[in-house]
């Protein structure tokens, strides 16, 4: 019996990530109830010894020392324990080795699937306290496998699902793949600990941007809004507490290689760095961007935004299928409706060309780099569209933007030095 029992529990130990004093306490209760089904019954107090060194099982029976005797299973009489200890009395507990010589394969059987149950209820509870200081964390993870739309990920010894629901809908997945999920809770199950982890989460690009922007990390830029469609765009609304860091320029990064990391890490999902403002009507227009803005009028009660634009700017203010307009909406916090504008209120077209001067004197965008629209959409679509972002860079580094060519990169350098 012994040798059966301690071979699984070794077994048991080196699998488990479990103290060996909680394993030792798991087997002992296995044993009292493997005791009590094959030889006791289920009143019985029963104990047991192991002795680590020799792996010696001891079983005793535990009696209660009484004058008078009222439960047979628990209580023993002064005079009979003074049969098996003469200095025992009244009040005291006495042992008594009940240890069967043999136990047989049924007994060990069952005191093995009791000892594998309380390891898996331990388990989990220790696997529920580990996630669940990790709650709103950014989490590596690999792949198990994929069956059908169901992807199930490896994470510290535990399997969890990553439902159809909160992939990236242009992902592709597959069994031994590497990567970071959002741990948004960790909820307790009688099954173990169930987590939530997502690769659709806004906090999941937030994070990301944490991992590889150290002024995000440091709490110098704060990211104060995200607003996604995951796998196609994304808009990330940032601040800086620090008058001398450009927060766009911290986030994107020499030749926009901060953003484009991020963005690797997504399913190649585009990223517009947006920069916050206290000022609704500047903040919606920058949220609106690439497409410039004519006026806009808030009705504050409604929570909503109407947004004049040129005929030629409607297009790009909605966006495909309207997700320009969605994204900026969900980011700024209001309904935005695009509007023509002819329709523009003179207080709404002033209030933005006030907005659109002062935004200018802030800071240059290529927008006002003599280059053409092709060029510009090229650098904008990795991040790069201020003209302080550009100063400096070679033709080289121009033509490390996908899509440049050396006549274009030699265009940028020339039309950059003009401005200065």
């Amino acid at each position: 019996m012994h040798d059966q029992i301690m071979a699984a529990v070794r077994q048991l130990a080196d699998e488990k990530n479990l103290s060996e004093e909680m394993i030792m306490d798991i087997v002992k209760a296995a044993l009292r109830t493997a005791y009590r089904k094959d030889y006791g019954t289920k009143e019985q107090n029963i104990d047991v010894d192991i002795d680590p060194k020799t792996e010696n099982v001891t079983i005793y029976v535990v009696q209660n020392v009484v004058d008078k005797v009222e439960d047979e299973e628990t209580q023993i009489s002064l005079s009979n324990a003074k049969k098996i200890k003469k200095d025992i009395k009244v009040g005291d507990d006495i042992r008594m080795d009940v240890t069967p010589m043999s136990y047989g394969r049924i007994a060990a059987q069952s005191a093995k699937q009791v000892i594998i149950q309380r390891i898996q209820e331990a388990e989990r509870d220790t696997m529920y306290e580990m996630f669940k200081d990790r709650e709103n964390e950014l989490i590596n993870a690999q792949i198990h496998r994929v069956e059908n739309h169901s992807v199930y990920v490896e994470l510290g010894g535990i399997t969890a699902l990553l439902p159809m629901n909160e992939q990236i809908p242009s992902e592709q997945y597959y069994g031994g793949q590497r990567i970071k999920l959002y741990l948004d809770k960790v909820i307790k199950t009688t099954k173990g600990p169930q987590l939530l982890i997502s690769r659709r989460h806004p906090k999941l690009v937030e994070k990301l941007m944490e991992l590889e922007i150290p002024e995000v990390k440091a709490g110098t830029v704060t990211i104060k809004a995200v607003s996604r469609e995951p796998g196609v765009r994304c808009k990330v609304a940032v601040a800086s507490s620090d008058p001398q860091v450009d927060p766009i320029g911290a986030c994107v990064g020499q030749n926009g290689v901060r953003v484009q990391n991020v963005m690797q890490e997504i399913a190649g999902e585009r990223i517009d760095i947006i920069p916050w403002s206290e000022d609704n009507r500047q903040f919606i227009t920058e949220s609106l961007k690439p497409a410039k803005v004519a006026g806009i009028e808030l009705l504050e009660n409604e929570k909503l935004a109407k947004v004049y634009v040129t005929q030629d700017q409607r297009a790009l203010a909605i966006g495909k299928s309207g997700q320009n307009v969605r994204l900026a909406s969900h980011l700024t916090g209001w309904e935005i409706d695009i509007m023509d504008a002819e329709e523009a209120p003179a207080s709404a077209a002033a209030a933005a060309a006030v907005v659109k001067q002062a935004k200018k004197e802030e800071v240059a965008l290529i927008s006002d780099v003599a280059i053409s629209e092709e060029i510009k959409a090229k650098l904008a679509a990795v991040n790069l569209e201020q003209v302080e972002q550009l100063k400096g860079l070679s033709v080289k580094d121009f033509m490390a933007v996908e899509g440049i060519s050396e006549e274009e990169a030699e265009q940028i350098v020339k039309a950059i030095k003009k401005l200065k």
